[in-house]
């Protein structure tokens, strides 16, 4: 290389930390563009400014998207949420809102068991809504966790209009350390999206009223392409390691049954199976030996609920207990 373009990539390499911190924007920059984005939205700029003023940085949100659940693997995972405590109250959930549930499933297409399990695996059905305030958590992460805050923002400014259109109280909602509210966890922009007057009281009440966050999961799974009465997941009978693509959370659903089915790679229980639909191939961890399963669409619509394959088993594992039980309950 001439000495002259040594000297440049040199003279380029030394000021290239000052550009990229010179680059990132300031908290003044930050709180000014999110100022202008709600005044978009009709707010006026004091507004805002008093929305932000009662916001206060928690480092306990910092410290729990630092270790999330789902970081664990499947064998600590799933005992965590697949418990007879866990099924006890679901089952005394199911049978206390029995005219809800089984209206829900019937309107929006979803497998009641599957509403239950979410509400169920989310907040123990409304024993742990949070111990964050919402605006905290949301102005935490939006300001002060660059690996996302961009999206924690989005989700502050629609805080904002989701308190505004559904006249809730923000100095009393509390929420998961992400932001997530109610019984089913709804974070702003679902709550915003999918969220139903199920009781017919005239008002979206995810956190006081079961009925609308029955109504409102229910909504969800229908609005993501939930497929009542078929297949979620089919355990797979594996000899060496499979070679189709690990499902990933950031995957979208790209492959069929016949790109992951193969000579070494099982169905469990032999069935018919249209080979031609999408599907997923799950990898679980468990302490002697990783375990291997066919997620099929309605595996992929939970995991639109929350992306993490761990989560999604939960739930669907968690259902079929749930159903299994409410048959002779």
């Amino acid at each position: 290389m001439p000495r002259s373009k040594q000297l440049l990539a040199l003279l380029l390499m030394a000021i290239a930390p000052v550009a990229t911190a010179a680059s990132a924007p300031s908290y003044e920059q930050l709180q000014q563009q999110f100022i202008e984005q709600q005044q978009q939205q009709g707010f006026t700029a004091q507004e805002v400014k008093q929305f932000l003023a009662s916001a206060h940085k928690n480092q306990q949100v910092l410290d729990a998207i630092a270790t999330p659940w789902e970081a664990k693997p499947w064998y600590q995972y799933y005992p965590l949420f697949l418990t007879d405590k866990r099924l006890q109250a679901g089952l005394d959930f199911w049978q206390q809102h029995q005219a809800a549930i089984s209206r829900a499933a019937k309107q929006y297409q979803v497998d009641p068991e599957i509403i239950v399990a979410i509400i169920g695996i989310e907040t123990f059905y409304g024993q742990f809504l949070g111990n964050y305030p919402v605006i905290d958590a949301l102005y935490t992460l939006g300001f002060y966790y660059p690996p996302r805050a961009d999206f924690f923002r989005r989700e502050l400014g629609k805080l904002m209009v989701l308190l505004r259109q559904e006249k809730l109280d923000g100095n009393h909602l509390n929420s998961s350390y992400a932001g997530a509210m109610g019984f089913g966890q709804f974070i702003p922009s679902s709550y915003l999206a999918y969220a139903v007057d199920f009781d017919n009281d005239g008002k979206r009440d995810l956190v006081g009223s079961a009925d609308d966050a029955i109504g409102s999961v229910a909504n969800y799974f229908h609005q993501h392409g939930w497929q009542a009465g078929h297949a979620v997941a089919l355990p797979l009978k594996v000899t060496g390691r499979p070679t189709a693509h690990i499902w990933q959370p950031q995957d979208k659903l790209t492959q069929t049954a016949a790109d992951i089915l193969a000579p070494n790679v099982a169905l469990a229980q032999s069935m018919d199976l249209d080979i031609s639909q999408p599907a997923m191939l799950i990898e679980l961890q468990q302490a002697e030996a990783n375990e291997y399963w066919l997620g099929l669409k309605n595996f992929y619509v939970i995991t639109r609920y929350n992306r993490s394959p761990l989560y999604a088993m939960a739930v669907y594992q968690f259902s079929q207990q749930l159903r299994q039980h409410h048959a002779t309950y």
